[in-house]
């Protein structure tokens, strides 16, 4: 009974309008567009802050490496976004193109994220090709996270600027 009446309110609730304009990167899988926060859906990208794994068994930064290719891929055009919901921290959850290019599709067939959903076939090539975080070992993104738990409250906020 539960279920049934999610899945009315869903279809009740409409999906936030289109946004459109140029987009500034925050990391491999969201951005500013605007006045709005957007969270790429179907994909996700190494943390920031996240190291991975070479091929000769090194480190390299992939957090970073992600962040700079989604800036390369963002000052292409202006990106088009068809944003499904919000999330708990108020970005819109949605799937982007710019410059006629699926933003999620790149990062995932490029290595420099997984597939949440989305992009299986992008992950498997990348994958199969040994591309990106796929050349080397790596935490996923979700596994990091869950080791590397951002402070909370003024703590947080205070390990944040280096205090």
């Amino acid at each position: 009974m539960l279920a049934a009446l999610a899945v009315v309110a869903a279809r009740l609730d409409p999906p936030p309008p289109p946004v459109a304009g140029n987009a500034r990167a925050s990391d491999g899988d969201s951005f500013r567009l605007g006045d709005d926060r957007v969270r790429l859906l179907g994909l996700d990208a190494p943390e920031l802050a996240q190291q991975c794994d070479a091929e000769d068994g090194g480190q390299w930064p992939c957090g970073r490496a992600a962040r700079d290719r989604m800036a390369a891929l963002l000052s292409s055009g202006p990106v088009d976004c068809r944003p499904e919901d919000n999330d708990q921290y108020g970005r819109l959850l949605a799937y982007c193109t710019a410059g006629g290019r699926d933003l999620g599709a790149v990062m995932v067939s490029e290595g420099l994220a997984i597939s949440s959903g989305s992009y299986w076939s992008e992950e498997a090539d990348a994958r199969a090709a040994r591309r990106g975080i796929w050349a080397g070992g790596f935490d996923t993104p979700r596994s990091w996270r869950d080791d590397h738990p951002r402070p909370q409250g003024a703590w947080g906020f205070l390990s944040a600027i280096g205090l």
